[in-house]
């Protein structure tokens, strides 16, 4: 299979989670002996912290510096593919889409990464500039990062018509058990991008046991981070951590705290790639609640599951061995379930059962699931 992808960006991971998703994604299926083009928009923001160049042998990374300057090249790559696919936040995504419509002579995909930020926006009226204007029922298949309502949702609001989950998951080749490293030493560590909708349960579950325990060392490492953040003495703070680091990161810490973005949390069958990425690296997870969760982990046997600051705090306090117990499943559990090799699969069967497409005069006749 040849997939032509329009994505966000896979060369930067500088506040952006897509980034090690589709590095794992995209390995994988080449492992498999597909090959992949991946479209990005050249922009300063990721290019000012760009940790990969080029992707495995298979794949080809295509940087562009506006979508009239690589149309001619994307109209012959689209023309050429078994599939198709444009992400959320794909910032030519409508343009992107046209031209699948257009030239692809296989199924067209559109892969929301982001369906509860992108629900709740339209919600609240405003203009959602990856979709394409009509919503997505041209598209042959819609995946989504999210189970749940997520897919009804997707379906009534904005017309897909065969709609699938395609969760996180991680590359135990680049994440895996590492080595601790003074500069990340803390109890407890935090890997995450500021989000606003985060700041509630990230001060429940982070700031206010750092203040509880001013003799412990918390860590905390991401993008965005305000200047009115609230700081204490006793957290550290590491401004970006490129995904090569990610494992001695999570290593030098005895817990890992993983807090979801409330749109996601509410809506429920949306686990963080962090989840993955820190249970393959052998790491004990405590995390936040939401709906669906134990669809993935089995709470108080392979993660910990925190509400309150309390919760963290008895978390933290927990014995090593029974830390290490708790680790020792995730990672079993992950290598089985939620690695990379694993969802690719999953996106060769679904675009395998998907149906040819219908000529553009006839799109309006085709069924739906």
């Amino acid at each position: 299979m040849r997939l032509v992808v329009f994505g966000l960006a896979v060369s930067s991971s500088w506040g952006n989670g897509h980034a090690t998703l589709w590095r794992g994604l995209i390995g994988a299926l080449t492992r498999m002996g597909h090959e992949v083009v991946f479209f990005e928009r050249d922009v300063p923001w990721y290019a000012d912290t760009r940790d990969l160049t080029r992707l495995p042998e298979g794949a080809e990374l295509v940087l562009y510096p506006d979508w009239p300057a690589i149309l001619p090249r994307a109209r012959a790559e689209v023309a050429r593919a078994d599939a198709v696919m444009v992400t959320s936040f794909c910032p030519d995504g409508p343009l992107a889409s046209e031209l699948a419509w257009d030239a692809a002579p296989g199924p067209t995909v559109f892969y929301d990464m982001d369906t509860p930020v992108t629900l709740r926006r339209l919600d609240d009226g405003e203009r959602v500039d990856f979709l394409p204007p009509q919503g997505l029922s041209d598209f042959d298949l819609v995946l989504s990062y999210t189970g749940g309502a997520a897919l009804d949702l997707l379906r009534t609001r904005l017309g897909a018509r065969r709609v699938a989950p395609l969760y996180g998951h991680v590359d135990p080749a680049a994440h895996r058990p590492g080595k601790a490293s003074e500069a990340f030493r803390g109890d407890l560590s935090y890997l995450g991008t500021y989000a606003a909708d985060r700041q509630a349960a990230l001060e429940r579950l982070f700031i206010e046991p750092a203040r509880a325990r001013s003799d412990r060392r918390f860590v905390l490492a991401g993008a965005n981070y305000p200047k009115d953040f609230p700081w204490t003495d006793n957290i550290f703070f590491v401004k970006h951590l490129p995904p090569a680091d990610h494992p001695a990161f999570f290593a030098s810490s005895r817990l890992t705290l993983n807090v979801t973005r409330e749109a996601m949390a509410s809506m429920g069958w949306c686990p963080s790639g962090r989840l993955f990425e820190a249970a393959a690296c052998g790491i004990p997870v405590l995390t936040d609640s939401w709906p669906g969760l134990e669809d993935f982990f089995t709470p108080g046997e392979e993660i910990l599951v925190a509400g309150t600051t309390a919760d963290a705090i008895a978390a933290l306090d927990l014995p090593k061995a029974d830390l290490a117990r708790i680790a020792r499943s995730a990672r079993e559990r992950t290598l089985a379930e939620h690695s990379s090799d694993a969802r690719a699969a999953e996106l060769v069967a679904l675009l395998g059962g998907s149906p040819v497409r219908a000529a553009p005069e006839q799109r309006s006749l085709a069924c739906g699931e």
